[in-house]
């Protein structure tokens, strides 16, 4: 099977590899013929440098087929960006991954309480994936308690990846430059199964076309 790779700053995507592009570079690689798969928002890292008309674009921009997933976005304490604004920041991708119907890929530290008390506001029907999750176990339980899926890369904590239902377990390359076949090797042998049980990513990508 192909690996699928839901969250990717590499620049050689294929058709398993959903590349995630930042804001600021998204008109350019969109506004091309490029084909693949793609991904993009605002970082909570990022989020006091949008400009006037950031919402208008990024609304245009996850109107295109070819973004499948809307982030990474969320929230981040290490940030020097107020929470405040990355909360109505992060409550605008929100909107448009439900106006979209297209899953929220999103980033988060330190803020886990504050990101349950949003989902529970919302109530989206789109999926949530927390990505690049390297949490205890009894954090991936209360996050999977609230609906939420969980995407883990290179680093991750074995006893978390073991307590993750297949079917809400994610794999990704983030900005590791270790092959995505590397860490479903990793992450299979964490959780004592096959490569071929974590088929949760492919079914994601199968849902969509270019």
């Amino acid at each position: 099977m192909k690996f699928a790779d839901i969250h990717s700053h590499r620049s050689w995507p294929d058709e398993a590899t959903i590349r995630n592009l930042p804001f600021g570079e998204a008109d350019q690689v969109l506004s091309s013929p490029v084909s693949g798969l793609f991904s993009t928002g605002i970082h909570p890292w990022q989020s006091d440098m949008p400009t006037d008309n950031w919402f208008e674009k990024l609304q245009t921009y996850c109107a295109d087929p070819r973004i499948v997933l809307v982030g990474e976005c969320g929230l981040d304490k290490n940030s020097a960006v107020s929470i405040q604004l990355q909360t109505a920041i992060f409550e605008k991708h929100i909107l448009l991954s439900e106006k979209f119907s297209k899953p929220l890929v999103i980033h988060c530290v330190g803020c886990f309480n504050e990101l349950i008390a949003l989902r529970n506001k919302h109530n989206p029907s789109q999926k949530w994936i927390i990505h690049g999750f390297r949490g205890k176990p009894a954090l991936a339980v209360q996050i999977l308690r609230t609906g939420c899926d969980i995407s883990f890369g290179e680093k991750f904590n074995p006893e978390s990846v073991r307590i993750v239902p297949a079917d809400r377990l994610y794999i990704e390359t983030d900005e590791s430059t270790l092959p995505i076949a590397d860490i479903y090797l990793k992450i299979a042998s964490a959780k004592g199964c096959n490569t071929d049980e974590l088929r949760a990513g492919n079914i994601l990508i199968s849902k969509f076309t270019i």
